[in-house]
């Protein structure tokens, strides 16, 4: 590709940082460096159209994790481990809430449900038994207790009448989210180049050359943002994990506020304006899921359709709208890769599944490792 002086000597010349991945963590990264650097040219290469993994892609819950999820978690972690998840989340979320005012962004906290299915009577009966230790664990950070019983008053079917229920999870608009920080980004100078996929990249001397597609160019730093697409790019700790999710139609009279967890989490959904959003399906394929290729899977829809006939909404008629598909950054531990790869590259990614709670904490210390110029 060939460009004009002008092209060249606005866009693609004395560039001192390219952020690759235009999701929340890319673009809060980008906002703290003009923050740290107001007279340095940033730009933003972004894959897809849209932000292409998952920061648009999702369900807009701004969760911290379900009681069945911190139990999992304190498999592979440390208890302290396990809290420092959660406070990183509690302060990823609060950053967010600072760089976008809650109405902007509609935020709302009607708290968060785990529902438990007829089969999974075992792991109800372990999450209840542990509840008080996962409370006294977190009381240093909340000041009171999290997870609490309550009953079942939302017409669910083929479940234990209790719920386990979490007064603190809040739930936002992805859209006006993505619109509101992709606003504030250009606003302060931030050039965004879409449809941008990066193939390589090579440091030379002080600077990094980056391959795209159709053209190279040189940066002062690299800093890697693509989450579930970092191994492409040579970050070895991070799988991709496909995510599938679908929304019905306006349904009348759908009495139905907060947000909703099943099985450990790999099933979630949530009234968007009298509609059922509904995604996960993951654990039926986790190795089939662990893919890049937007696309959905005929076992993950019939699995997400047959919860919404005979779990979600057993007697109430509904039709879908719409069906779609993003991209997770996962690893054999939650705790995001943060970290300087080589002299002038640097990458924050591995999210875990929990992008709206941490991507501005991630961007905020992405953008952190860059020393002082």
């Amino acid at each position: 590709m060939s460009f004009s002086f002008w092209e060249h000597d606005s866009w693609f010349s004395n560039i001192d940082f390219t952020i690759v991945g235009s999701g929340i963590t890319g673009l809060t990264c980008a906002l703290q460096l003009k923050t740290r650097y107001p007279e340095a040219k940033v730009v933003i290469l972004e894959r897809g159209l849209l932000p292409n993994g998952a920061s648009t892609k999702n369900a807009g819950f701004a969760a911290f994790g379900s009681l069945s999820e911190l139990l999992d978690d304190l498999q592979q972690h440390s208890e302290e481990e396990m809290l420092e998840l959660v406070r990183q989340r509690l302060e990823g979320l609060e950053l967010l809430k600072r760089t976008l005012s809650p109405g902007s962004i509609d935020l709302q906290v009607h708290g968060g449900y785990e529902l438990f299915t007829a089969a999974e009577g075992n792991l109800f009966d372990s999450c209840l038994s542990k509840m008080a230790k996962i409370n006294s664990l977190l009381y240093p950070v909340f000041g009171e207790d999290v997870f609490s019983v309550t009953s079942n008053t939302f017409g669910f079917a083929k479940v234990e009448d209790s719920l386990i229920y979490n007064k603190f999870e809040g739930q936002l608009d992805t859209g006006k989210l993505m619109s509101a920080l992709l606003q504030k980004v250009q606003a302060a100078g931030v050039k965004i180049l879409n449809s941008v996929t990066v193939n390589a990249f090579a440091e030379v001397g002080d600077s990094v050359e980056i391959e795209t597609e159709h053209f190279s160019f040189y940066t002062g730093k690299l800093l890697i943002a693509t989450n579930g697409f970092a191994s492409q790019l040579g970050i070895p700790e991070v799988k991709p994990a496909r995510a599938q999710v679908l929304i019905t139609e306006p349904i009348p009279n759908l009495h139905l506020k907060g947000t909703f967890h099943l099985e450990k989490g790999f099933y979630y959904f949530r009234n968007i304006n009298n509609r059922i959003l509904l995604g996960g399906g993951r654990n039926l394929n986790l190795k089939g899921e662990e893919t890049t290729e937007m696309a959905l899977t005929a076992l993950v829809q019939q699995r997400l359709e047959s919860l919404l006939k005979n779990v979600i909404l057993p007697d109430t008629p509904f039709k879908i709208e719409r069906r779609w598909s993003g991209i997770m950054g996962m690893g054999g531990q939650k705790k995001p890769v943060i970290k300087k790869v080589s002299d002038n590259v640097y990458c924050g990614v591995r999210l875990g599944g929990m992008g709206i709670a941490i991507g501005s904490l991630v961007g905020k210390e992405l953008a952190g490792l860059i020393e002082s110029r």
